[in-house]
C-alpha cells in the first residue's frame, strides 16, 4: 500500500495544481455563472468522475500510452477543446433565455445532462491527463507491490482535494450570479460571460500543451 510520506507528499503537489484554476476549474465557474448552484455542483461530480476515469486508464497502463503518443494526447486535447467551444457558443446564443430558466428554478439543463457535459470535460482534461500519466506513477512504491491499488488511492486523494476546491469555485461564482439575477441585463450578461469564458478556455487548451 502506499506509504504516508508518499502519500502526503502527492497530497501537497496535487494541491498545488488544483488551485491553479485550469479547465475544470473555469469550466464550472462558468456553468454556476450561466446556469446556477445546482448546475455547478452537477457539473462538479461531473467533472470529479470524469477526473477518476484517468486515474482508473493510468492504473491500468493506458496513461502511458497517452504521454509517450503525442497523436493521441492532441486528439484527447483537441476534442475536449472543440467541446468546451461548442457549449460556449451555446450559451453565448443562449444567454437572453436565461431569465426564464433562473425564474423556473435555476437550471436551463436537465441534471443528467449537464452531469455528463461536466464528465466530458474531466476525462478530457490535459492539465489532469499529463499530470496523472506523468507524475502520479512517480509516487508509486512499486516495492509494496499492488502498483495499480496504490494509484487508484493516490488518484482519490487528488478528486477529495480537486472536489472540495471546484465546490468552492462554484458556490462562490453561483452566490455571485444570484446578484445578477436580479436584473434581466445583469443576468443576460453573466449568461454571456459564461459562454466567453467557455470559449476563451477551450481555444487556450488548444493552444498549449506538448509540441513535442
Amino acid at each position: 500500500m502506499v506509504t504516508t510520506d508518499r502519500l502526503l507528499a502527492f497530497a501537497v503537489m496535487s494541491f498545488l495544481l488544483i488551485v491553479i484554476p485550469g479547465p475544470s476549474v473555469l469550466f464550472v465557474v462558468g456553468r454556476a455563472l450561466a446556469q446556477g448552484r445546482r448546475a455547478a455542483l452537477t457539473t462538479v461530480v461531473g467533472n470529479t468522475l470524469g477526473a477518476y476515469v484517468l486515474v482508473v486508464a493510468v492504473g491500468l497502463g493506458i496513461g502511458s500510452i497517452v504521454e509517450r503518443s503525442i497523436l493521441v494526447f492532441t486528439a484527447l486535447k483537441l476534442a475536449g477543446a472543440a467541446y468546451l467551444v461548442y457549449l460556449g457558443l451555446k450559451a453565448w446564443r443562449e444567454r437572453g433565455a436565461l431569465r426564464a430558466a433562473f425564474t423556473a428554478g435555476g437550471a436551463a439543463h436537465g441534471g443528467r445532462r449537464t452531469f455528463w457535459e461536466g464528465f466530458a470535460v474531466g476525462v478530457t482534461n490535459p492539465k489532469t491527463m499529463v499530470f496523472f500519466a506523468a507524475v502520479l506513477p512517480q509516487y508509486v512504491d512499486r516495492d509494496q507491490g499492488q502498483v495499480a491499488l496504490q494509484m487508484l488511492v493516490l488518484g482519490l486523494v487528488f478528486n477529495v482535494i480537486a472536489i472540495t476546491s471546484d465546490t468552492a469555485w462554484g458556490l462562490t461564482a453561483a452566490t455571485a450570479r444570484d446578484w445578477f439575477g436580479r436584473s434581466p441585463q445583469r443576468l443576460s450578461m453573466v449568461g454571456g460571460i459564461g459562454g466567453l469564458t467557455m470559449i476563451g478556455l477551450g481555444i487556450t487548451v488548444a493552444a498549449t500543451g506538448r509540441k513535442d
